[in-house]
């Protein structure tokens, strides 16, 4: 049938399962707005706030669905507005795919109004991108696209569509979904020399991150540390790849890690590392990490392999298929001295936690796991309530925490929270602070105008909180710009868009504001008071090791 390239990418996005698309509108993306309004019927677009908001959201749709989030924007300012958002998806090995309109392609190179080479712009920050050039290759580009986001290691890719591309005709052919590459294991050479480190150790510890979850290998995974015997910890990528009450689970390892998951980690003497990457905040000093550990890496990015740390063996493939292939040559053991050794940083870390009554960040993070459903998504922002979210919240399934690790993204968290509730078709819930919430806040019209069941806790300090807690401990307190000394309501806030909210003080009064909140049909803002002086413990000092681990204040 004889289309317009807009129609042509309306009909290939529904060709590719795709029912719901993030975006804002602009005149060199009108066409596609226009194919949209007659394709209302069959793909549901969510129009937020600002482009990046819209990033944000088809992030966190991604996330926690395992489908490629898609977001529309138009040309110039609108395409530089995706830009932290497509490199937040980046870093994180999130697919989803960014659709840009530009000006016609007779006044590419000439400085026209809103001209901007996007492309090029993106091209360190994507899995790849793409310039159409004819609208005979629209529908391909966008099925290739579809097809590079979710294979191997996920990520985003960029389409720039010029105007006079998206008013042209061609003939369009319907075609079956796209598929992914299919995931292959890694040599067998090296899957038996993992397996004869692996035999030969006698304090192994299971490391897993984000890859495991893109992979569903969290089965796998499970069956090698009950055969070998071993702990398993997570960076913060892997949080809810496995439930978080499960025996073997020590949680997040690295600088704001579980006490526990840090020291098994740097007394082992076998670390089988799955789909994640040793970067800085997981290792510390580099030279003092792990040192009497050898490191089996399985990754589907070969890359990641020895990067950082050395990998004594780096198997690059996918990790489902890989633990497939090696649990038949693992021998079953039992290890009572090193699960003994366990148990004693367990009690350890009993003995560091932080038993306070009142409002403290750890029981407010408490008594939120109590309205969790099981299928709950969490979203968070980045800083100090980012790392108590990650050291106390509780998961039972996959892909139900979703954050900004490698890119650290404030402003983050709305937007992916509101990505999360229509990928999950369920209420979801976003942990936030008062400085990463200003970043982000104009985000609550599009939750009020979409009746989005969002529940917006704010812990707030009135500081910049992480920023701060090094000041106090590197910078001789010295609080250059970290003090917000703002007079934001944020429940007059909350109604003056035509949402709900409230302020506690005590753990009584958020009880009682989260029993509103989960019962309220829309957004509903909880502005959570909390000490500016509060700390994340445990802290691995930048450049220190787990030798100078701080666990609690005046360390």
């Amino acid at each position: 049938m004889l289309l317009s390239g807009a129609d042509i990418l309306v009909e290939t996005l529904l060709e590719q399962g795709c029912d719901t698309v993030f975006g804002y509108p602009g005149g060199q993306i009108l066409n596609v707005y226009d194919s949209l309004y007659n394709y209302q019927d069959k793909i549901h677009h969510i129009l937020t706030a600002h482009e990046q908001g819209a990033a944000h959201a088809a992030d966190g749709y991604a996330r926690t669905t395992g489908k490629v989030g898609v977001v529309i924007s138009t040309s110039g300012p609108g395409a530089t507005n995706l830009v932290t958002g497509i490199a937040t998806a980046y870093l994180d090995s999130i697919p989803m795919i960014a659709i840009c309109g530009n000006v016609p392609t007779t006044q590419i190179g000439t400085d026209s109004f809103q001209e901007l080479d996007i492309t090029g712009v993106t091209l360190p920050i994507t899995k790849h991108n793409y310039f159409v050039g004819s609208v005979d290759e629209l529908a391909d580009t966008v099925r290739e696209a579809f097809v590079l986001a979710k294979s191997g290691r996920p990520g985003p890719v960029l389409i720039d569509i010029p105007k006079d591309v998206q008013i042209a005709k061609c003939e369009y052919t319907p075609e079956p979904p796209v598929t992914a590459d299919e995931p292959y294991a890694a040599k067998e050479v090296r899957i038996q020399e993992a397996a004869e480190l692996i035999n030969a150790a006698k304090r192994p510890f299971v490391y897993f991150g984000g890859g495991v979850i893109a992979a569903n290998a969290q089965e796998e995974m499970l069956s090698l540390a009950e055969k070998i015997d071993a702990p398993i910890g997570c960076s913060l990528m892997g949080l809810s790849g496995v439930p978080t009450d499960h025996p073997r689970f020590l949680g997040m390892q690295g600088m704001h890690g579980h006490y526990a998951s840090s020291m098994a980690m740097h007394n082992a003497d076998l670390i089988v590392s799955l789909g994640v990457r040793f970067n800085d905040r997981v290792t510390g000093n580099r030279s003092k990490f792990a040192t009497e550990a050898k490191i089996v890496h399985i990754d589907v990015d070969g890359s990641e392999l020895s990067k950082t740390v050395h990998a004594v063996c780096g198997l690059r493939g996918d990790v489902k298929r890989t633990l497939a292939a090696l649990l038949p040559m693992i021998e079953e053991v039992r290890r009572p001295e090193w699960n003994e050794k366990i148990t004693a940083l367990r009690g350890e870390e009993e003995e560091y936690t932080d038993r306070r009554d009142g409002l403290t960040p750890r029981n407010a993070i408490l008594t939120l796991n109590r309205y969790l459903g099981e299928n709950t998504a969490v979203a968070t922002d980045v800083g100090q309530h980012q790392m108590w979210s990650a050291q106390n919240l509780v998961f039972r399934n996959p892909r139900r925490f979703v954050t900004s690790g490698g890119l650290g993204t404030m402003g983050f968290g709305f937007g992916a929270a509101i990505g999360a509730a229509f990928g999950t078709g369920e209420r979801s819930v976003l942990v936030t602070g008062d400085g990463s919430f200003g970043m982000c806040l104009n985000e609550l019209a599009t939750a009020v105008s979409y009746h989005v069941p969002v529940v917006i806790l704010i812990l707030n300090n009135g500081v910049l909180g992480m920023v701060r807690q090094w000041q106090t401990l590197f910078f001789d307190k010295h609080y250059s710009n970290t003090v917000l000394d703002r007079q934001t309501d944020f429940p007059a806030f909350a109604r003056s868009f035509g949402a709900d909210g409230e302020a506690v003080s005590t753990v009584e009064e958020l009880d009682a504001a989260l029993t509103r909140a989960f019962e309220a049909s829309g957004p509903y803002i909880i502005d959570c008071a909390i000490d500016k002086d509060e700390f994340v413990l445990p802290m691995l000092p930048p450049g220190g090791s787990m030798d100078n681990i701080i666990v609690k204040v005046g360390d």
